[in-house]
């Protein structure tokens, strides 16, 4: 399995985390969960197998572009043959550029985005698979991104002081309240959640806990750490709420949590500062 990261251009890097491609080599199937991020995606599988998902009791086969909502529990996944992922990771800030309506409307959810995008992304996908070259790929990509933020206008109206509000919930202080915060803009706590709600699909709290979380599991991931030590280094009140919030994000405790037995997990937790030469 191969896993990489390409940083974005300028124009958009305020809006984009980061582009990834995902292949697997051989046609083994596997399984595996993935975990809550905060940010939402999407997905144009370019190879010859399929790639499933399980939001309720039965795995289905996700369509060959895929939107992926925020997700505030774990989701099942399998692959199934020859993969290529070509994923669009957008901060949680940026999910309206490419949504026709409210971004909670998605929420755990895996959608054909052709459902409610335009033509344009099916050409773009037709596109995608017609080039061999990533170089070539990302910046159709590119172009593509571009047209849908320019289109989007107003409703990106908000953005920089949510993109505010999400910095001062990152670096929250334990004993500062929601409202604190909210008045600090000049706005009340209501109308923060709705702003969340609109552009990221959470919840402040839920921002919060999921970007907790996400520290956290680095950190148990490096297995150099108690947990007691975790604990207060994340911000939780003590080791058990740790525990009960990280098993409702994952599906297991932290002493149970091994990222070998997680082959996506374990392909993207290498390290990528810089991504490869594309060809």
């Amino acid at each position: 399995m191969t896993y990489f990261e390409i940083k974005p251009g300028q124009q958009l890097q305020q809006y984009i985390k980061c582009y990834y491609v995902y292949e697997s080599s051989s046609a083994v199937a596997f399984e595996d969960t993935v975990f809550p991020s905060g940010c939402m995606e999407i997905i144009f599988n370019l190879g010859t197998g399929n790639w499933q998902t399980q939001p309720d009791s039965a795995f289905i086969t996700n369509p060959s572009i895929e939107l992926w909502g925020q997700l505030n529990r774990p989701l099942p996944v399998r692959s199934i043959g020859r993969n290529t992922m070509l994923g669009v990771r957008f901060y949680p800030h940026a999910a309206a550029s490419i949504l026709p309506d409210k971004a909670s409307l998605f929420n755990n959810q895996v959608i054909d985005y052709r459902d409610i995008s335009g033509k344009s992304i099916t050409t773009l996908q037709e596109q995608l698979q017609e080039t061999r070259t990533w170089n070539k790929r990302i910046a159709l990509l590119e172009t593509w991104l571009l047209q849908q933020i320019e289109q989007a206008g107003k409703r990106l109206g908000k953005v920089a002081i949510l993109n505010n509000l999400m910095y001062e919930l990152r670096h929250q202080d334990v004993y500062e309240t929601m409202e604190t915060i909210a008045t600090r803009y000049g706005i009340s706590a209501r109308y923060m959640q709705q702003l969340f709600l609109q552009y990221t699909g959470l919840t402040p709290k839920l921002y919060s806990q999921i970007n907790r979380f996400q520290h956290s599991l680095r950190l148990v991931t490096n297995r150099n750490t108690s947990l007691t030590d975790i604990a207060y280094e994340c911000g939780y009140a003590d080791q058990s709420h740790f525990i009960k919030e990280f098993k409702a994000f994952t599906g297991t405790t932290p002493s149970g949590y091994s990222i070998n037995n997680s082959p996506v997990t374990l392909a993207t937790a290498q390290p990528a500062e810089t991504s490869p030469v594309l060809v």
